[in-house]
């Protein structure tokens, strides 16, 4: 059952997601190779906790970190750990927050320097993707016209789009419905009305959109082991707009590898 957010419900989302957007940003700073991943992810709790905020993903389910740390063929649920991050890699950083009553929920994918190209490409069409998939969140149309969007604008290049894990609405429990897959078909699908609000995340592999489980229970790798990309927004629906609540502003800002002009 939808959980529809008042207007102050959106304010308190908003306030978590500012939160959880310069939460990125001070893990952002810290990517760079030699980096243990699980040093991120003591940055993170660290940096919500000193702003009395909660890590929404600790102990969810027994996730034992507060970030989701997905390195190159991991698409999502990665665990930090002592991997040390080098040139080449990708790394996805999902990252959720419980501030004032209100969860949000947010992913970005860090190229480090060195990355191939042709991973570049994927990161970079993914992230668009992402903003075709929100232009049809709005008013009257379908969840179908969003995962339609992201779906036949990645699959053009040859990309996988993952099936198993889905967008999720987002409020005072981390996943609530309406689910939120990247592929559909125009017109179906429950309609989105004003009041919802929801996370919208491509998963998108390079190569097969088959994917496997490991035996933690939590990490999904691309069965082809090629590269995955993770972006995520959230956004809330209005009767006449469609607002994103988070923001990627401040970790592209922080992020020293500027990687955007050169995946054109």
């Amino acid at each position: 059952m939808v959980q529809y957010k008042t207007d102050s419900d959106i304010q308190l989302i908003k306030e978590s997601a500012q939160v959880l957007a310069r939460t990125h940003a001070e893990v952002a700073k810290a990517i760079k190779p030699g980096v243990k991943t699980n040093k991120l992810d003591k940055i993170a709790e660290e940096y919500i906790r000193d702003h009395n905020g909660v890590p929404s993903f600790l102990n969810y389910h027994s996730f034992p970190a507060s970030l989701c740390i997905s390195v190159n063929d991991v698409v999502v649920h990665g665990f930090p750990s002592d991997y040390e991050l080098k040139e080449g890699d990708v790394v996805s950083i999902d990252c959720g927050v419980l501030y004032k009553g209100f969860h949000s929920d947010s992913a970005y994918t860090y190229p480090l320097e060195g990355v191939k190209e042709d991973v570049l490409r994927l990161l970079d069409r993914t992230l668009e993707s992402l903003y075709l998939g929100i232009a049809q969140a709005k008013a009257g149309n379908r969840i179908g016209d969003i995962g339609f969007a992201v779906q036949n604008f990645v699959e053009q290049f040859g990309y996988g789009v993952v099936r198993e894990l889905v967008g999720h609405g987002v409020g005072r429990s981390l996943h609530e419905d309406p689910e939120v897959p990247n592929y559909g078909k125009r017109g179906k699908g429950p309609k989105i009305q004003p009041g919802m609000v929801f996370a919208i995340e491509p998963m998108i592999n390079m190569g097969t959109k088959k994917v496997i489980q490991e035996r933690d229970g939590w990490t999904i790798r691309t069965q082809d082991k090629r590269p995955s990309a993770h972006f995520e927004h959230m956004v809330a629906i209005y009767k006449d707009r469609t607002e994103i609540l988070t923001t990627h502003e401040y970790l592209e800002e922080s992020y020293s590898f500027k990687w955007r002009n050169k995946s054109r």
